[in-house]
């Protein structure tokens, strides 16, 4: 298995970064994360954290070196974020559940299969063209949907913001799953949040990302992103990944993985780790990432405690 992958997130404009991204891989397998905390600063980052922990050890559980259902996969792991984050309220007496929108693929046997709730996005470009894109769990998408706003006036509507599915909710989410998508050598697949693609239009941005090797062109696309949102720029995550395949086809130089140098049974892992520690708004101390990490081990326990996991 050969690919091409390069992560990039900024805090923008904010104070704090309530994005996270992570990735795995084994020999056969590649997974891919993105989530975009929501609300408030604790609650937000904290559940975007936990959200991409989970899943991507939930991947290494289960992947050997394959997952039997990517889609199963999929489903059963964005509703133990959902459960965990509910769990992590109770524990800590949280007023407000930790939200996060999310979107995850699952790439293997030379096919993607992704899953999103909110407005987190994945697109999947072929030979400079767009084949598909998520379609945002969002307010200004129903009114497009419903010919009430065109899409010059959803970039400015005041609620283009607010998403009606999200991990850690009141209710159950809503997450929308894509088909077995077989990929052909030098797919590009880019999942993002909010923050960056609503700097562009779907063809800008498509056209823009495919023009050079990943580690020049996301770099790029991110700082005009960045420029383009000004002093109130949101967090702004991207995961780009561009597909050679089983056989080894064309990838970027600067950027290419070759999985076959994995032993059976190991897993490559990365993912943004960092953890703010006190609440800019108040000045008040936040969790420590020793804190998180109690956490997430605690949930964890208590997923497997009622089967969860």
């Amino acid at each position: 298995m050969e690919f091409s992958i390069f992560q990039e997130t900024r805090r923008g404009g904010r104070k704090v970064n309530q994005d996270r991204v992570g990735y795995i891989y084994t020999r056969d397998a590649l997974f891919v994360v993105v989530a975009d905390g929501m609300g408030g600063h604790v609650g937000g980052e904290i559940a975007a954290h936990i959200t991409v922990r989970l899943l991507l050890e939930r991947f290494e559980q289960e992947a050997k070196p394959v997952l039997a259902s990517p889609v199963m996969f999929l489903q059963n792991a964005l509703k133990a974020a959902h459960n965990a984050l509910a769990d992590y309220a109770q524990r800590f007496r949280l007023v407000d559940t930790p939200r996060t929108t999310c979107v995850a693929c699952v790439i293997q046997d030379d096919a993607a299969y992704w899953a999103h709730a909110g407005d987190s996005r994945l697109y999947h470009v072929r030979r400079g063209s767009l084949i598909a894109r998520t379609r945002d769990h969002s307010k200004v998408q129903y009114l497009l949907d419903n010919g009430l706003i065109n899409t010059l006036e959803a970039g400015r509507h005041p609620d283009r913001n607010k998403v009606f599915s999200c991990l850690g909710g009141a209710f159950e989410p809503t997450v929308d799953f894509s088909p077995r998508v077989p990929l052909q050598p030098n797919d590009l697949l880019m999942l993002c949040t909010d923050g960056l693609w609503s700097a562009y239009n779907d063809g800008e941005f498509v056209a823009r990302m495919g023009q050079a090797e990943l580690s020049k062109a996301t770099p790029e696309v991110v700082n005009d992103a960045e420029r383009r949102a000004g002093a109130d720029c949101d967090n702004l995550s991207i995961i780009a990944v561009r597909w050679a395949g089983s056989a080894g086809a064309w990838s970027d130089a600067m950027t290419t993985t070759h999985t076959e140098t994995l032993a059976m049974g190991e897993f490559s892992t990365q993912m943004d780790r960092t953890i703010t520690l006190v609440e800019p708004s108040t000045g008040r101390r936040a969790l420590s990432d020793a804190e998180i990490e109690l956490a997430i081990k605690e949930i964890q326990d208590t997923l497997n405690r009622h089967g969860s996991s």
